[in-house]
């Protein structure tokens, strides 16, 4: 009987062993399970689409989406032509046709202008990021924003700080812009206006490559605006040359939109692309339900 008594309770005990293996197996599995079912819940991550500006490329945003990557989102700059408000946004719409699921959509300088016009209307759009850009109410233009405050080192005599270059095709009176590299009269330089902030030998080579900016543009008037309907961002560089800061707060505020200031020139982008990758982030994290 005691033989027996023994017997018994180790088969109790490998019972108990037994159930307690079991157990363990299924928490992690449930765990997994439910951590599945929320992630499916709130849906997939965003694609990020970045939109440049004028005088630039979409290697401008490579600081930015080397760290978004990093993070698992796909990432896209597709190039904005620099033709005309209509044009760049209808190019840009076209573009995000092309994209499944959900969008943030990011804005640099002029940039903003066109994201604001191309998300007007596009469910798919769930946020808007300006960094350092137009963010324009129906009507308003690029020449009419520089000037509405002091500041930009972009509304001296064209002459001083403009290289106009005829382009096929061009309506007459236009010419593609680029903008000069030397110092003039009040001009600053492409160095001190355009990329303060970056380094020197960085700045000579955006100088050498920089995109032109179809003159007409700056001048044709901005359509229905997308953050009316659509969360907004804003980067504020403080140190900005292009687009006055009190400018930039202005259109920012008017627009309701989540407000990071940066001591950074114009190419925040490329000087401080930690904090506009962390707006960013904010966007998307905001596109994905609780």
């Amino acid at each position: 009987m005691r033989f027996r008594g023994r017997r018994l309770r180790k088969s109790h005990v490998l019972a108990a062993a037994c159930a307690l293996a079991v157990a363990g197996a299924l928490v992690p599995a449930t765990q997994e399970a439910a951590q599945a079912t929320t992630a499916k819940d709130r849906g997939p991550k965003p694609t990020i689409v970045l939109v440049h500006g004028a005088w630039a490329d979409a290697s401008s945003w490579n600081p930015v989406i080397s760290r978004l990557q990093h993070d698992g989102y796909t990432v896209v700059a597709p190039p904005n032509p620099l033709r005309g408000v209509d044009y760049d946004a209808q190019t840009l719409k076209n573009y995000l046709a092309t994209i499944k699921g959900p969008v943030v959509l990011a804005g640099h300088s002029y940039g903003g202008v066109v994201i604001t016009n191309a998300a007007a209307g596009n469910p798919n759009v769930k946020a808007l990021v300006y960094d350092d850009a137009y963010i324009p109410a129906q009507g308003e233009t690029v020449f009419e924003i520089n000037a509405a405050k002091p500041g930009s080192c972009v509304t001296a005599d064209p002459s001083t700080f403009l290289n106009l270059v005829q382009y096929p095709g061009a309506p007459e009176g236009d010419y593609d812009a680029y903008l000069k590299v030397a110092p003039g009269g009040a001009y600053r330089g492409f160095a001190d206006c355009f990329a303060n902030g970056v380094p020197s030998a960085q700045a000579q080579l955006l100088a050498a490559g920089q995109r032109p900016f179809a003159v007409s543009a700056g001048s044709e008037p901005s359509g229905t605006p997308a953050w009316k309907t659509i969360p907004s961002w804003a980067v504020v560089g403080t140190a900005d040359h292009v687009i006055p800061p009190a400018e930039q707060l202005a259109m920012a505020n008017r627009a309701g939109a989540h407000i990071t200031e940066v001591n950074a020139g114009h190419l925040s982008l490329i000087t401080r692309p930690g904090v506009v990758t962390d707006v960013i982030r904010d966007a998307a994290r905001a596109t994905v339900r609780p």
